[in-house]
């Protein structure tokens, strides 16, 4: 049985062993700068509306 390198730190302990791993997908979303400059763009908006409505 072929272990990935993202399972190797899992591998040590029964711990962890329901531990879910992401997949390509979300490991590419979180890996991506053009999506993460987006997220960045999208949580600033949200933060400046949320200081607007309390003062």
């Amino acid at each position: 049985m072929s272990t990935r390198k993202e399972e190797a730190n899992f591998a040590k302990s029964d711990q962890f062993n329901l531990t879910m791993l992401p997949g390509k997908f979300a490991i590419g979303l979180r890996t991506c700068k053009i999506f993460q400059l987006f997220r960045f763009v999208v949580i600033n908006i949200k933060m400046l509306i949320v200081v607007s409505k309390s003062h």
